[in-house]
């Protein structure tokens, strides 16, 4: 005869037993569920709103916010205080939180902007980040970097690294900032664009690479 498993203990100021029921989604919850955990695990953030609306084709996003709180209430999303989507999974990899350096074109250089404008939450395992490395993300301006994948409006991860033949950098030129790849051409850096509309950058009086290309996100207004 077996005996009934034994409730957990959690070492809480009071000894207490968690008791803890089956969660039960709704069918389209489920489905809700699952393309979080798959853009979370395939993009590092949980998608947003609009995205949501538009993958399964709700009228608004008053739809996607009333499921949300149904999942949250369910307990199968979570609340991260801080976070611009609001939402993780409650069993997901550890989230990294970034600061965002307003914004760096990619296009011709241009003033560059050093306030924290608000916070990006990314896996640090998607990005292959190195232990303890100092990193930090930028809303891109622009289409010369589009040939990489890097869209207008894309957030780009960015990495405190020493930069490498054609990785694609954040540098200021002759103190203005811009997002290219870099190029060691007989010696000498060029900044590449991605992108046949755009010329070859190089630096006239000091170019200093500010920080590697990681990876981006896509954030849908």
């Amino acid at each position: 005869m077996h005996e009934n498993p034994r409730p957990a203990l959690f070492p809480l100021a009071e000894r207490r037993i968690l008791v803890k029921c089956p969660v039960v989604l709704t069918k389209r919850q489920q489905e809700i569920l699952r393309y979080v955990q798959t853009h979370q695990r395939e993009h590092g953030v949980i998608p947003s709103q609009r995205e949501i609306q538009a993958h399964f084709g709700f009228a608004s996003v008053n739809a996607v916010d009333c499921h949300l709180a149904a999942l949250e209430k369910k307990g199968a999303l979570v609340q991260h205080p801080g976070m611009a989507r609001g939402l993780v999974l409650p069993h997901a990899r550890p989230v990294l939180d970034i600061p965002i350096f307003g914004t760096i074109p990619a296009g011709p250089p241009s003033a560059n902007e050093q306030m924290a404008d608000g916070q990006l939450a990314i896996d640090p395992t998607l990005f292959k980040l190195r232990p303890r490395e100092e990193v930090y993300s930028l809303r891109v301006r622009g289409d010369s970097m589009e040939g990489a994948g890097i869209q207008d409006g894309d957030l780009v991860v960015m990495a405190c690294r020493p930069p490498k033949h054609r990785d694609i950098v954040g540098a200021l030129v002759d103190g203005e900032a811009t997002l290219k790849r870099l190029v060691i051409n007989r010696g000498k850096p060029v900044l590449m664009p991605e992108n046949p509309k755009y010329r070859p950058i190089v630096a006239t009086e000091e170019l200093l690479i500010q920080g590697v290309y990681v990876g981006h996100v896509r954030v849908h207004p």
